[in-house]
């Protein structure tokens, strides 16, 4: 809108597209770049804005958990929780109270106690009762990213709700089971259709899986709450589609352990209220983080030796899978996971059990080679950075990362999380391939900054946006990514969205935005 152009002193489309082409002078090139990067933001904002103003018009579940009940809860935790986890349980339930449908992102570094979060949520549904109703509780519908993070999370609910005990169930592509099982007690094998009869008439309260929990043989009685783990752009449609066409549409927390910088957040995730749990627990001991020379390996593979013998574990982090063919002029030099597995069996940790891990392999081995890890059946374990998202071995107390310069701050961030699971001293070794100033002083902050978005803010600035948490699918031009490093354009373009939708939410007046919002909403996926 013209009014907007003026405001902010931004040159129209016209010129725009002439001075980003053929400038006469720099001045002219760098109003076209600011113009094209306000106005990628600000139909970001405008489609985000839009959704959740429908949202709010949108019915949903009125949860009302009491305070007594909600600490009775709490009080049987193995811990005392902390300040930020009580602050997100008080958002998160007064958001529930609300009538119209949550849409929360938590944002909280590996190990801050997110499941837990969830976990109290999830008591404040399955203790409220469906409407008009004097029995059955409300649902619960929990989705992690694969196999062995939903069979964890299923485990850590069964400790939540030991001394509370409900039906919770599991569906994932290899199996189905319930707890508690009416014979033992314990953790029961069923069958498909006996687990989806139950969930449709209500009987198992939570259920949770992977992806397997949007296929349209899932039907839910009373779906109130989904918990997402590490997706966040599950949007209105897809939970519409969980909660079935007709019902009221089911509040939404999703829950990420990567580090989002607040000019990305505040864009992509405009739709969802974000809580930060910038605490760790109690007791957690600050992981040893030591940046170590290719020449000085072994005194990192030693100090890992000690702990072997102790009987921990330990990752070692490639950048590669295979070896680079040596045919090709450019092959990346770097370090596989397959000739490094082999080398340190042969050459340095004869006496240890090691095994790999990379993209490569099938879900099902990937699954085989966790659980044996999880049962210290793997003394080391060499992967790639597919570890990253929500491995849980609390055993596993050292990681050494090669070729750390490839990997972005917060990625690095994510794969060291991998081993502050317990109260054991954690240690993590970067090994650098080159040895320019910049790496070292890029790899320095891993050692001096205190959070994952502290490192997420480097990395934005030191590294720029497209390489993000080695992701490059947030969908935005190198110009809009480029106008995330400044976060008051990123708001300036936020608070016009809100203004225009909030005077025309169906953009009637504005027809070119309409189609423009409309075509941007079709291309969103569910990654």
């Amino acid at each position: 809108p013209k009014e907007i152009l003026k405001k902010y002193n931004l040159p129209g489309i016209s010129s725009a597209l002439r001075w980003a082409h053929q400038p006469k002078e720099l001045k002219n090139a760098e109003a076209a770049r600011k113009r094209f990067a306000f106005e990628e933001v600000f139909m970001i904002q405008l489609e985000r804005q839009r959704e959740r103003i429908l949202q709010n018009r949108e019915k949903s579940f009125l949860i009302e958990a009491t305070h007594k009940e909600v600490s009775e809860f709490m009080a049987e935790f193995p811990f005392e929780a902390t300040v930020a986890q009580k602050k997100a349980i008080e958002a998160i339930l007064g958001d529930m109270r609300a009538g119209h449908p949550m849409s929360r992102l938590l944002e909280g570094d590996v190990g801050s106690g997110k499941t837990a979060v969830a976990a109290v949520a999830a008591y404040a549904a399955v203790h409220t009762r469906p409407p008009a109703q004097n029995f059955g509780t409300l649902q619960v519908a929990y989705m992690a990213p694969t196999e062995i993070l939903a069979k964890q999370h299923f485990e850590s609910f069964i400790k939540f709700f030991e001394n509370f005990p409900i039906n919770i169930g599991l569906i994932t592509g290899s199996g189905c089971y319930k707890f508690p099982s009416k014979v033992s007690g314990g953790v029961t094998n069923i069958s498909r259709t006996q687990l989806l009869k139950w969930v449709a008439n209500g009987e198992i309260p939570v259920l949770i899986g992977t992806h397997a929990l949007i296929e349209k043989s899932v039907q839910f009685k009373h779906l109130a709450l989904v918990v997402i783990d590490e997706q966040h752009r599950f949007g209105t449609n897809q939970r519409r589609k969980l909660a079935k066409k007709d019902k009221q549409l089911p509040h939404l927390l999703s829950m990420t352990a990567t580090p989002i910088p607040r000019t990305l957040a505040l864009t992509i995730y405009g739709d969802l209220d974000l809580t930060l749990l910038d605490e760790m627990p109690p007791g957690r001991k600050k992981i040893i983080t030591e940046i170590v020379r290719p020449a000085e390996r072994s005194r990192a593979y030693e100090h890992m030796r000690g702990l072997l013998q102790e009987g921990r574990q330990a990752y070692v982090i490639c950048p590669r899978i295979d070896e680079p063919d040596p045919d090709k002029a450019f092959a990346l030099q770097a370090k596989s996971v397959k000739a490094e597995a082999k080398r340190l069996k042969k050459d340095i940790f004869q006496e240890f059990e090691i095994d790999i891990l990379h993209s490569k392999m099938t879900p099902k081995e990937k699954d085989s080679v966790m659980e044996r890890f999880s049962n210290k059946e793997i003394d080391i374990l060499v992967a790639t950075s597919v570890v990253e998202v929500g491995v849980n071995v609390p055993n596993a107390t050292m990681i050494i990362v090669e070729g750390a310069e490839r990997f972005g701050l917060s990625q690095l961030h994510q794969l060291r999380g991998r081993v502050v699971r317990s109260n054991h001293q954690a240690y993590c070794f970067v090994v650098p391939e080159s040895k320019g100033e910049k790496t070292a002083s890029r790899l320095k902050a891993l050692s001096t900054a205190k959070s994952g978005f502290e490192l997420a803010e480097q990395d934005l600035l030191q590294r720029g946006p497209g390489e993000l948490s080695g992701r490059k699918q947030w969908g935005i031009s190198d110009i809009g990514m480029e106008a995330l490093k400044n976060l008051k354009l990123v708001e300036a373009a936020r608070t016009e969205a809100l203004e225009l939708i909030k005077k025309d939410e169906t953009l009637s007046r504005h027809p070119l935005l309409a189609e423009i919002v409309a075509s941007r909403a079709q291309q969103a996926h569910f990654e």
